[in-house]
């Protein structure tokens, strides 16, 4: 997988032991901002800039320029090395990573440049959030009085609201955009589908070559039988995020993140709230306990009821003075239950690929429940059982995890092993995050899959846990509510599981996900250093109350510095 580390490179000569690394001529490359490379920013990469090397401690560092030219002239045989079929996320991050290996790459858009993510999904969902936070906050008279603030009576202004989002979503698309112009990666536009093999057509009637194919065609809301959708009073989470209207009563179908995080959003512009659960408990695909505790500060004290254990057999939108209709029958029996009447309902109950029409056929591949099967690699697999050869799938439209930034990790590993670079993606490293108030983050499994595991193959498993109220920098804020739980092998200390509910919860879990990817033991990185008081000591202090058996497997080498 692609590197964190990037190196900018000054007008004068950057030097490590008095020795040269770069020329002087070199400008300013892959900075990074938010994601996005900072060509998207106006920096231009030289043309003259050279590879260079340099010695670390016996490791050879190359800093490549294959990319600094733009993207890189494809082979004699194909128009490009690289086709990918759909300009989200997923496709985004491989595209950038493609020409930084110097790969000539095309990606066809059939809508909009971001995909979901960003028009319909997480950027918006992200502003809309970020409104609710204030308005939750504001609201709060005895929080802010902690404070020793007096506030006036908040409000909001709808449309202000709405215009946040939209704008948000218009400007991360454009940098995507700009992003890869100044790569030099060919944006083609209209619907694309694989023709056959290494073969792709796009709108009407073009068709390109291409060495290798990627898929990223992402997902559309799923919308169970005998639901009806009309955009105003039934509405999916595309609409939702247009917050054309907020409604007095609003049910939402199905309590996983996306209903969890609208559910934040509308209580906290003054709607009451309704969840339909098929399940038997609330927030079904998080961990038990933190799901647990989420219920009691995310739920039990806002205007939300619920249901669980019933399905949505048919909603019919509001119409001719009449109300949302939800009719209700138990999940098991289905048998009526009962009947709600509400203003609006949203659908939140996941998500489907969008994978009809691009041609699978050709290629002898079906999809299982609209996914396209691939392996491990992400190659995809045919009706028989066999890798289709060039042709790789990522994202949602494979199924495996669908989250954009799982889509865009899974795209750089394929770019990885186009290039000569075997790479297989541990999805167990990749966490996950919903942005209530507070949030909720996890990254591999919940204590039951632990147990599970440890079961079938042998090995005790044992829990850490940390409180926020025993950190100084959420007592400074004045939220204190909060847990920090990692699941682990006390014989080796491998990190199986952690999760955190609390402030920053999301940005909170990656230290735990990238010991994950990087194989990091508990022994060694509870000997890390944190900045105090900052809520990283959450996880430090998390790590620190593992009991593991085995020793610190490195001991940290003196490193003298010249003064």
């Amino acid at each position: 997988m692609q590197s964190a580390f990037s190196l900018s490179f000054s007008q004068s000569s950057l030097t490590l032991s008095n020795r040269p690394l770069c020329s002087s001529n070199a400008a300013p490359r892959n900075l990074r901002f938010c994601g996005l490379r900072s060509e998207a920013f106006g920096f231009s990469p030289s043309k003259n800039l050279t590879p260079c090397r340099f010695q670390i401690k016996s490791r050879r560092i190359e800093v490549s320029a294959a990319a600094a030219s733009g993207n890189g002239a494809p082979s004699k045989s194909f128009d490009y090395d690289l086709v990918i079929i759909g300009a989200g996320v997923g496709g985004h991050g491989a595209a950038l990573h493609a020409v930084e290996k110097g790969l000539k790459t095309a990606i066809i858009e059939g809508d909009v440049v971001g995909g979901t993510c960003v028009n319909r999904g997480c950027v918006p969902s992200k502003a809309l959030l970020a409104v609710s936070g204030r308005m939750r906050e504001l609201q709060n008279e005895h929080h802010m009085k902690s404070f020793g603030l007096q506030v006036s009576a908040a409000g909001y202004d709808r449309q202000g609201v709405a215009d946040h989002a939209s704008n948000l979503a218009t400007k991360i698309r454009n940098n995507l955009t700009n992003s890869m112009k100044a790569l030099g990666v060919d944006i083609l536009t209209g619907f694309g589908s694989v023709l056959g093999p290494q073969k792709v057509k796009y709108g009407k009637d073009n068709v390109i070559t291409a060495k290798d194919i990627i898929i990223a065609t992402g997902s559309v809301p799923f919308v169970p039988k005998g639901i009806e959708v009309d955009g105003k009073t039934v509405i999916t989470s595309d609409h939702a995020l247009k917050l054309e209207s907020v409604p007095d009563w609003i049910a939402i179908v199905g309590s996983g993140y996306i209903g969890l995080e609208f559910s934040d959003v509308y209580t906290a512009l003054g709607s009451e709230v309704t969840f339909i659960e098929a399940l038997d408990q609330l927030m079904p695909g998080f961990d038990p306990e933190i799901s647990k505790l989420a219920q009691r500060v995310l739920i039990n004290p806002r205007k939300i009821d619920y249901h669980t254990g019933v399905f949505a057999s048919k909603i019919t939108p509001a119409k001719d003075g009449r109300p949302v209709m939800i009719e209700l029958i138990d999940a098991k029996t289905k048998e009526h239950k009962d009947t709600l009447e509400v203003d609006a309902a949203l659908i939140a109950t996941g998500r489907a690929p969008f994978t009809n029409g691009l041609g699978l056929e050709n290629i002898n591949v079906a999809t299982q429940r609209g996914f396209i099967p691939v392996d491990e690699r992400m190659r995809v697999i045919d009706g028989n059982g066999k890798l289709v050869p060039h042709l790789y799938c990522i994202g949602d439209a494979n199924g495996k995890l669908m989250l954009a930034h799982a889509a865009s990790a899974q795209g750089i590993s394929v770019v990885e092993q186009v290039t000569g670079i075997d790479h297989v993606l541990n999805h167990l490293s990749i966490p996950a995050a919903c942005f209530t108030h507070p949030e909720i983050s996890m990254v591999g499994l919940t204590e039951p899959q632990a147990r599970e595991k440890a079961e079938k193959e042998g090995f005790k498993v044992s829990i850490a846990k940390t409180s926020f109220k025993a950190n100084t920098k959420a007592l400074a804020e004045n939220e204190g509510e909060g847990l920090a739980k990692m699941i682990y092998r006390p014989d080796n200390g491998e990190i199986l599981g952690v999760h955190i509910f609390g402030l920053h919860a999301a940005d909170l879990i990656h230290e735990a996900s990238n010991a994950i990817a990087l194989g990091t033991r508990i022994q060694d990185i509870k000997l890390a250093v944190h900045a105090h008081p900052t809520l990283s000591e959450v996880v430090d202090e998390l790590f620190k109350a593992a009991k593991v058996e085995s020793p610190a497997s490195t001991t940290p080498q003196s490193v003298k510095a010249a003064v």
